[in-house]
């Protein structure tokens, strides 16, 4: 998420906004002793076997790159070390499938 996307409210204007709950028919649903639908996407998760994998740590290396190479990549935000990271990953898989 980044700071464009973020909308900022005063507590009037929050106050001011219109509930898009139905909380009417919720009511209704709760003294029929209904459950809420489920997201078909929803499902039970089996947590007993999970297993926490730790990823391997990178190599700080010195690289030389042009600087506007490295302005266009800053420029995309934070996280230009991981996109140039993705984008040389990308050309090596590409290489190793020839």
């Amino acid at each position: 998420m980044n700071e464009t996307s973020i909308k900022r409210y005063s507590l009037e204007e929050v106050r001011q906004l219109k509930s898009r709950t139905d909380w009417e028919a919720l009511r209704r649903a709760d003294a029929l002793g209904l459950e809420p639908e489920q997201d078909e996407d929803e499902f039970e998760l089996d947590w007993t076997r999970a297993e926490l994998v730790t990823p391997e740590p990178k190599k700080a290396i010195s690289l030389r790159v042009d600087p506007d190479v490295l302005d266009f990549f800053k420029s995309q935000g934070p996280g230009y070390q991981t996109r140039m990271n993705a984008v040389l990953r990308a050309w090596m898989e590409a290489q190793l499938k020839r």
